[in-house]
């Protein structure tokens, strides 16, 4: 169970790490022609969004890596799993196709999945 909690603990740092470094460094202007989300948000809503990933990304792993108050590893999937439930509610209230609220799902119901399984039978000590 513990290799399985790593595997998606990676998994997640990395695409979450990904994602939300892109919406920090990258011009709201450049991000719109890939996320059409963007239109409805602030250049500085859509870095605070991009920054909330990252931490959390690092949520994922620094606590679990070092040992130090590994309790935060659960509450950042628990974190990012809220987050990507903003975002696919923001994808259907904008009209957008359900294929673009997918990843947003799965990404969510993944991080949900972590938060329970470092909450109880993977646990970190």
């Amino acid at each position: 169970m513990n290799v399985l909690a790593w595997g998606l603990q990676i998994l997640l740092a990395v695409a979450f790490l990904a994602s939300g470094a892109l919406k920090v460094v990258q011009p709201k202007e450049k991000l719109r022609a890939q996320m059409t989300w963007v239109e409805h948000f602030t250049a500085a809503q859509v870095k605070a969004i991009g920054a909330v990933e990252v931490l959390g990304a690092l949520g994922l792993i620094l606590p679990a890596v070092t040992s130090i108050a590994v309790i935060l590893v659960p509450l950042a999937a628990l974190g990012l799993a809220l987050v990507m439930a903003g975002a696919a509610v923001t994808h259907l209230r904008i009209k957008d196709p359900v294929a673009m609220a997918a990843p947003a799902i799965v990404l969510g119901l993944l991080s949900l999945v972590l938060a329970i399984l470092r909450f109880g039978p993977a646990q970190l000590s």
